[in-house]
């Protein structure tokens, strides 16, 4: 198991998130909760920042599901907080890419992960059509840069 640095506490390096709101009047369920852009591909590194940014009323996630293809080499297991949080790979090469969170009891929230590398104009884009897509039920076929 790896124990996880705590998350910095500088405001710049605030966890980049954007999360749907609850449902609307449908209630249907959509495929995408929300746009997670990381600074770096290290998933080590920046899950402790996302799951410290997430709303309570998630609960505490306890697996994720990330594409190794995406991120650096990580382990099985990650302490963050305090807590054991069991890392899942997946080698389904999908775009854009999605990590998932899961927490017993609570549900399941699927995050569309922006590149590290993309520039605030391009994240922006991506997350607002994530955003919009949302609304209309559909989730675009993005092309990521």
């Amino acid at each position: 198991m790896t124990l996880a640095p705590p998350p910095p506490l500088s405001s710049s390096s605030a966890v980049r998130l954007r999360l749907v709101s609850a449902p609307g009047q449908g209630h249907m369920p959509r495929r995408i909760d929300g746009a997670w852009w990381p600074r770096s591909p290290d998933l080590v590194a920046e899950l402790p920042r996302l799951l410290a940014g997430m709303p309570h009323a998630w609960g505490q996630v306890t697996s994720v599901l990330a594409d190794e293809a995406v991120w650096s080499p990580f382990p099985g297991r990650l302490l963050v907080a305090n807590q054991v949080v069991r890392l899942h790979r997946t080698t389904t090469q999908r775009s854009p890419s999605t990590v998932c969170l899961l927490a017993p009891g609570r549900g399941r929230w699927d995050l569309l992960v922006v590149p590290p590398a993309a520039t605030d104009a391009e994240a922006g884009r991506l997350m607002e059509s994530m955003a919009t897509a949302v609304q209309d039920s559909t989730v675009p076929g993005v092309a990521v840069p």
